[in-house]
């Protein structure tokens, strides 16, 4: 833990961030005050040197805990994607959206917007999912998290992986409008307030090296299409090597090579 800090935790990875009625100069010598020891650095932010001289190489495969005294299952699917400067994180963040969140309290039913949403509430022993896109400089997770009872996994999965699907083939503008109005809102919701606006700029200036104005991130979600998103969905999702974690009464998950195979069908 010590060699992870004293690698990680450096000056040229520091980022000190303020928003609201603070005074540069007043921030400039707080960061002197509390940092200084860390020492100083004349590499530029993003270029320091790093434990992994060479890319990590992403496999697919699956880890479950089977444990039949836990009352549900737990799941996590994900595929490879890009890094966060990759002109191809818009469409899959829209893709993410369309695929969206959902729990046993919402209600909606067969009404839901989210077609997995909506096999999910019509299915008695899902629980909940919970869709996810993580990046990275140079790389990205993107995927499911989804709770389900035992003896019905099979199909439950199932359904994550044809929604999936679906964004590679037959996703419609309709739908990309609806999950790319949902994306421009939750960034301006997450903006409410200094705290989550100083995370917002430690973020960027982390992945992109600059704080990107939110007029530029709604003008790249308004050029992206219907037709883009199955090209950057299919690039990534079809026909490509999930990673699958689960835990609890696992024994009705689909064993690895199934799943694969459900990644390069054409029926849905």
């Amino acid at each position: 833990l010590t060699n992870f800090i004293q690698m990680h935790y450096s000056p040229g990875r520091i980022v000190l961030a303020g928003a609201g009625g603070i005074d540069h100069q007043q921030m400039k010598d707080l960061g002197e005050k509390y940092f200084t020891h860390l020492g100083r650095t004349d590499e530029p932010l993003l270029e320091r040197d790093v434990s992994l001289k060479e890319p990590c190489r992403f496999t697919g495969g699956d880890v479950r805990i089977r444990d039949d005294l836990m009352p549900l299952c737990h799941v996590a699917l994900a595929v490879e994607t890009c890094g966060w400067k990759n002109a191809d994180n818009i469409p899959l963040m829209i893709g993410n959206m369309a695929i969206g969140n959902w729990d046993r309290s919402m209600m909606g039913g067969k009404d839901l917007v989210s077609g997995l949403a909506v096999r999910f509430a019509n299915q008695p022993a899902a629980h909940s999912f919970m869709s996810f896109n993580t990046n990275y400089s140079d790389t990205g997770l993107w995927g499911a998290y989804f709770i389900g009872e035992g003896p019905r996994m099979m199909e439950i999965t199932d359904y994550v992986v044809r929604e999936w699907i679906a964004l590679c083939t037959k996703i419609t503008d309709q739908e990309v409008e609806r999950a790319k109005n949902i994306l421009k809102a939750n960034l301006r919701l997450q903006l409410d307030g200094t705290t989550p606006i100083c995370e917002d700029i430690g973020r960027q200036m982390l992945a992109y090296g600059r704080r990107v104005p939110l007029e530029e991130f709604e003008y790249r979600i308004d050029n992206v299409n219907a037709a883009k998103v199955r090209e950057v969905c299919t690039k990534y999702i079809y026909d490509r090597c999930p990673a699958l974690a689960a835990i609890g009464p696992a024994v009705a998950v689909p064993d690895y090579a199934s799943l694969r195979s459900e990644f390069y069908w054409l029926r849905l």
